[in-house]
């Protein structure tokens, strides 16, 4: 059977990660999160003091690149791959509003995309595999045989992310999930290395009203129609 590559773009908390991660394991595909790259180089930063409320030592984060080594580790019982950082279990730590509030300015300096693009270009290289963020199907893998650009309202965004928090115990109103989404979205969409943008051979797909397991069905009808051809 033919091995494809299936880039899964959009906005942050479109749901991306959780449909990725269901295709991969339906379709017996690799998946890679390259958001929790980013989180994880994100999480390093706030850990060394290089980002805060009111500063960004860029320079600093660039010139220390080279100490971060960012590994997947498959968990068996929850099923996925989990983040490492330095060979340290940072999965739980990246999935905060403290880690998502700072992910957007760390990801527009070209320096650290060009080091995780790299990493991404060479976990494809064998095809077989999943992977979605902001830039797959435009930077990442523009000659993907399936791309999908994810969407949905800021609203609905909002409303799931804050959900997600909750569920996870942390204390935080959904005004600052909502400021956080549009904030993202507009760092994400007008930064000069590799913006959000759609790209132009994308199936386009609002999820707004769409459950988990119809955006499944939809994604695994797609494949399966190029993976036979």
């Amino acid at each position: 059977m033919n091995k494809i590559i299936i880039a899964i773009d959009g906005f942050s908390s479109t749901g991306k990660s959780t449909v990725a991660k269901q295709l991969a394991k339906r379709l017996n595909y690799i998946y890679v999160d390259t958001g929790a790259m980013y989180r994880a180089v994100t999480y390093f930063a706030l850990e060394n003091e290089l980002i805060g409320e009111d500063f960004f030592d860029e320079e600093a984060l660039i010139h220390r690149l080279g100490d971060i080594s960012i590994t997947f580790k498959f968990n068996e019982v929850a099923g996925f791959a989990e983040v490492y950082l330095n060979g340290k279990n940072i999965e739980a730590a990246i999935r905060t509003l403290r880690v998502s509030k700072y992910v957007s300015p760390v990801a527009t300096l070209s320096e650290v995309r060009r080091k995780l693009v790299e990493q991404q270009q060479l976990m494809g290289k064998d095809k077989g595999i999943v992977m979605d963020g902001r830039d797959i199907g435009t930077v990442v893998f523009p000659d993907a045989e399936l791309k999908i650009f994810m969407t949905a309202s800021a609203e609905t965004r909002a409303k799931r992310r804050y959900k997600e928090l909750l569920d996870r115990g942390h204390n935080l109103s959904y005004d600052d999930v909502l400021e956080n989404v549009t904030t993202r979205d507009r760092i994400d969409s007008t930064r000069e290395d590799s913006p959000l943008v759609k790209a132009a051979d994308a199936i386009e797909i609002d999820n707004s009203n769409l459950t988990i397991e119809e955006q499944l069905e939809t994604l695994l009808g797609l494949a399966h129609q190029i993976i036979s051809n």
